[in-house]
């Protein structure tokens, strides 16, 4: 593999999300996914990456490539220091949105991955991890 095994990217202003794309699309071919485990994992990637931005203030991506017996994988984490998520079970209802979108970027995002994991404290910020094996 030639991707280093863990990285950061910021996410800050916009073009950020694309970087994060490319970066995250370029990590899925390394691990030879399939294009359908590709797409799923950039649109997941894609909407968290938004989520930090939008809501969270900006934060980072952070990648991890993972090892489990002859499994391989890829773990983001999407970290922020914003307002955190008051509500989680509400957050976590489709359809619902704190802001203008469809209210499809969580539940979506834990749709398309294999784990999916979220912490957020009120005041403190939010991290939502997010797993793809091969």
């Amino acid at each position: 593999m030639t991707a280093n095994s863990e990285g950061t990217l910021p996410l800050r202003v916009e073009l950020d999300i694309v970087l994060c794309r490319q970066v995250v699309r370029k990590l899925c071919q390394e691990l030879k996914f399939s294009l359908v485990d590709q797409t799923k994992m950039i649109t997941a990637a894609s909407e968290l990456s938004r989520n930090t931005l939008v809501y969270g203030g900006g934060g980072d991506m952070r990648w991890e490539l993972i090892s489990a017996g002859l499994r391989n994988g890829l773990r983001l984490h999407f970290e922020d220091q914003g307002p955190g998520i008051p509500d989680m079970g509400l957050a976590m209802t489709d359809g619902w949105t704190s802001g203008k979108g469809m209210g499809m970027g969580l539940t979506g995002s834990k749709r398309l991955v294999n784990e999916f994991d979220i912490r957020t404290a009120v005041g403190v910020g939010t991290c939502v991890s997010i797993t793809r094996w091969k």
